[in-house]
């Protein structure tokens, strides 16, 4: 098999295309990222919280549910917010450049999160309901429960005036 040569200036128009892909996936990451974690802003919305690290087998598992669920539901009052419990940064980013989160992120490296929602497990979710009540808790990820899961959501979505 031969390959073919590209002309430089090919080269530097996929070069600049390849960058500009590269840049616009990074900087799509970080404003995923929460400056603050306040629930008050997501008022007659139902909330998932999902609590994840980079080291957390099963969260590898469930992002791909979450991200559906996301998806599926945010045009219905549906917000998802993963919580990082990783004390460094750069490694929850590693983990998401292998799998992506299509949902709000934020970062809680002293664990304050995990100690207010007592924290037994993880990955660890809470559904909340419009006024920010946790009505369900889902402790670890098993594909077998999904959709057990997924009714948490949309009992409470279809609560939502």
């Amino acid at each position: 098999m031969r390959l073919m040569k590209l002309p430089s200036f090919a080269k530097a128009i996929t070069a600049l295309l390849f960058s500009f892909l590269l840049l616009t996936t990074v900087q799509a990451q970080e404003s995923q990222w929460l400056d603050e974690f306040d629930l008050a802003q997501y008022e007659n919305k139902v909330v998932y919280l999902d609590f994840w690290a980079s080291w957390c087998g099963p969260c590898r598992k469930s992002f791909p549910w979450i991200n559906a669920m996301q998806e599926k539901y945010k045009d219905k009052g549906l917000v998802v917010i993963g919580i990082n419990l990783d004390a460094d940064i750069e490694k929850a980013k590693q983990f998401l450049k292998k799998t992506p989160a299509q949902f709000r992120l934020f970062s809680d490296p002293n664990g304050a999160l995990a100690e207010k929602y007592k924290l037994i497990g993880m990955p660890s979710s809470f559904v909340l309901d419009s006024n920010g009540e946790v009505r369900h808790r889902h402790v670890g990820f098993k594909k077998s429960s999904i959709l057990e899961y997924e009714k948490s959501i949309a009992s409470l979505l279809s609560e939502l005036k």
